[in-house]
């Protein structure tokens, strides 16, 4: 089905066409006399997720090989060269005969999965095996299939796992409903990832031109219904002071094109920066990858994208480190750091074009107020560190 799916679908492609080569990549670079640990992310934020607990298995374990897995395209066309790993391959689609060549082959003396990625035929074979495997930064709710009458195949494959660090007490409470108590509420890995970001050089100078030490609003990961609502906002202002970097979702030119000819300000594109005066723009669009993370540092407002619409609110962890306050959409039920920003009053939901055109407004106009948000903020993050302690101080007993 997934091969069907994928002539349609030019992501799903990526992942039907780079599993054929999981399992050759694979005995090309492992050996049988290798150690080697396993780590398994669905995509992309799974991996930063895990990336700080990789770090340090990756200096407890130094002759080990390690083996980096994703199922999304996303994950492994950004991530396929990251010095993290010795190999990254796609995880090859979940079947008995699957797991079994893959485990013949990768062998692994630690499986450490990260949220949520349950392959039930993977990880009943590293249970048979008596292989040791480790779930970080799980986040359970109640409609899940584990916690239903019916789940008892997902269920059994939670079992597999050695030990399970949840980010809430919630998701605790649902695995001991099942009977599974090997557990700890550590916490979310992220917040250990982004607070490492502080210890980085951030600087930018292109960015740094462009600012040019004027208040800065930095729109992260938006979609096209984000950028309606902001549009709007810049469209209408009067105050050319004011600076914009909108950081769009997914970086096709079509689409950058036509949002760049909806603003009505000077507008340039990352790509179009060459030999050009930054200083003399008031919007840039960032038509790359890679770079927001360090741009959120340069933010006195942040904007970060997906809760507009149903695709799912990005990151806001990112620019909360860096002590900004920040405006979403709508839609972020299914995402506990924002109900606990917003609470801390830092961070504020918008419905509409003139929720977001007076939370601005406010922020703008309102020195005491929005530095006192972006602090709330960053004590949040700060606050909520020491996850990867946790779990370390379990993997090295």
């Amino acid at each position: 089905m997934l091969k069907f799916i994928s002539i349609f679908n030019h992501k799903l492609r990526l992942g039907v066409t780079g599993r054929k080569d999981t399992f050759n990549i694979i005995k090309s670079q492992i050996s049988k006399s290798d150690k080697t640990l396993w780590f398994h992310c669905a995509s992309l934020g799974e991996y930063e997720q895990g990336l700080p607990v990789f770090k340090e298995l990756r200096k407890t374990y130094p002759t080990h090989k390690i083996v980096l897995t994703f199922f999304s395209p996303s994950g492994y066309e950004i991530r396929k060269n990251t010095d993290i790993a010795n190999v990254v391959v796609y995880l090859p689609i979940d079947t008995k005969t699957n797991a079994k060549k893959f485990l013949d082959l990768v062998n692994p003396e630690l499986t450490i999965f990260v949220k949520y990625d349950i392959w039930p035929n993977f990880l009943n074979e590293l249970k048979k095996r008596q292989l040791k495997a480790v779930l970080i930064s799980a986040l359970f709710r109640d409609n899940q299939i584990y916690f239903k009458w019916y789940g008892g195949f997902m269920k059994n494959a939670l079992f597999a796992f050695e030990h399970i660090f949840t980010q809430d007490v919630h998701s605790k409470s649902l695995l001991k409903n099942i009977n599974y108590n090997q557990v700890t509420v550590s916490g979310d890995t992220r917040f250990d990832r982004v607070y490492s970001q502080l210890d980085q050089d951030n600087t930018l100078g292109f960015i740094q031109a462009f600012k040019n030490d004027k208040l800065c609003l930095v729109a992260g990961s938006t979609w096209p219904e984000d950028d309606v609502f902001l549009v709007d906002y810049i469209n209408s202002l009067e105050n050319n002071d004011l600076k914009f970097i909108i950081a769009p979702h997914n970086i096709n030119a079509p689409q950058i094109q036509k949002l760049k000819q909806s603003i009505n300000k000077k507008t340039i594109l990352f790509s179009e920066k060459k030999n050009a005066s930054l200083e003399d723009f008031q919007v840039l669009i960032i038509d790359t990858i890679g770079l927001l993370s360090k741009i959120y540092s340069y933010a006195n407002i942040a904007y970060v994208g997906g809760a507009v619409g149903k695709t799912g609110l990005h990151n806001t962890l990112e620019p909360a480190v860096f002590g900004v306050p920040i405006i979403i959409g709508e839609n972020f039920k299914h995402f506990p750091e924002a109900k606990a920003m917003i609470e801390n009053k830092g961070m504020y939901s918008i419905k509409n074009a003139d929720n977001l055109k007076d939370t601005l407004n406010l922020l703008i106009k309102n020195t005491d107020f929005r530095e006192d948000s972006g602090k709330n903020n960053s004590n949040y993050i700060k606050n909520n560190t020491g996850s990867v302690v946790q779990i370390m101080s379990y993997l090295r007993r």
